[in-house]
């Protein structure tokens, strides 16, 4: 059966992508400018919410686990554009974190 084991590699970079998400969104809150940063915001929300979503039907073994791993890492690259347009560290760690978990996800 498929599970925790066979996707390992790809739930750590979804877990670990929908974390440093997270810490975006909130570090973004503390910005200057907040409505600046409000699509920013909601993408770190998104991809966190898909990257949790894909880490738990991985670890349980899901038939759907490449088809949501595919829309991980489409909302992952999206949020990578959106961070990377912002000069600031929370968002150049998130840029970073997503790109890697994008590929993760494509090679399921």
């Amino acid at each position: 059966m498929k599970g925790y084991h066979t996707y390992k590699n790809c739930i750590d970079a979804c877990l670990k992508c929908a974390a440093i998400c997270n810490h975006c969104a909130s570090a973004s809150t503390q910005e200057e400018d907040v409505k600046m940063m409000a699509g920013c915001i909601q993408l770190d929300m998104e991809c966190a919410a898909a990257c949790y979503a894909a880490a738990q039907l991985m670890s349980l073994g899901s038939s759907q686990a490449k088809e949501i791993c595919m829309i991980c890492a489409q909302l992952c690259d999206d949020c990578a554009t959106e961070c990377s347009k912002h000069n600031n560290e929370h968002c150049k760690e998130c840029a970073e974190a997503c790109k890697t978990c994008a590929e993760a996800c494509r090679k399921m």
